[in-house]
């Protein structure tokens, strides 16, 4: 007998194709999927192997999140054509789902690394690090600018951005390095949004590649000054130029209680 007419059992039949049984029967149920024929003698489902592509098409559409209804119209009117625009639609879909996921396993990864740095850090050290190229969204801010307007700023901006949740990204702030040297510590002009895999586009911010200086504050804002003032004293030991914008991030604010713990980590672009 040809194995294409051969007729299984609904345990064989689901077995072969990795699912319950009582999936084929559910199919039978709605009228997605019916059996190739019903055993007279005893009222089993059977099928065939003809009917096997058939249901790992459905299977995959269902794996694509695709509607029983969905599925459904499609079954009706089953053709190269209708596949295919449904096909186009899903992975359309499926890219974006696989972006978001990249994006948050750069956010862990972020994360981890922040986690990591916690727990062998020195606090007084002042290294310099190699940064690649980044995009920033960034947005203008002033000493008058309220923290409740801070925050509908980025509001707008992760929206803009179609950021599903603020985890999505990283957040900071920027001041200039002219600023800093001319002992205005508080004249902060951006709050910036680091977004994993951004492309560039019209109006980003790129900072600077190559050698930063990295040092970290912790506790009170009040003594950041100080941490400046060791930064330039560092810099001009090593006889380097300071130059662009401090970038500011904070590295822990998801294991802290008490703002007195907060560390921050700031990063200035050198030559030299």
């Amino acid at each position: 007998m040809n194995k294409t007419n051969k007729l299984l059992t609904i345990g064989q039949f689901a077995t072969m194709h990795g699912i319950n049984k009582k999936t084929l029967m559910w199919y039978d149920e709605i009228g997605l999927f019916k059996p190739a024929c019903i055993n007279p003698e005893n009222g089993y489902r059977c099928y065939n192997y003809h009917q096997s592509p058939i249901l790992e098409t459905i299977l995959l559409l269902r794996e694509l999140d695709v509607s029983i209804p969905e599925i459904q119209d499609f079954m009706k009117n089953r053709s190269a054509g209708n596949l295919k625009d449904l096909l186009e639609d899903k992975i359309a879909a499926l890219d974006l789902r696989i972006t978001h996921l990249q994006a948050v396993r750069t956010t862990l990864c972020t994360h981890h690394q922040n986690m990591s740095t916690l727990l062998t850090m020195n606090l007084s050290e002042i290294s310099i690090v190699e940064r690649k190229e980044r995009y920033l969204v960034t947005v203008d801010i002033n000493q008058e600018t309220s923290f409740e307007d801070e925050v509908e700023l980025i509001t707008a901006e992760t929206e803009k951005y179609q950021l599903g949740r603020l985890h999505d990204a990283s957040y900071g702030s920027m001041i200039p390095v002219s600023s800093l040297l001319a002992g205005n510590y508080n004249d902060y002009s951006k709050l910036f949004i680091e977004i994993p895999f951004l492309t560039y586009q019209t109006g980003l911010h790129i900072p600077p590649t190559g050698k930063y200086l990295s040092a970290f504050h912790k506790g009170d804002w009040d003594k950041l000054p100080q941490r400046y003032e060791e930064i330039f004293a560092f810099a001009k030991q090593h006889n380097l130029t300071l130059h662009d914008f401090a970038y500011e991030m904070g590295i822990n604010e998801n294991v802290i209680d008490r703002i007195d713990d907060y560390i921050v980590q700031i990063e200035i672009p050198i030559d030299g």
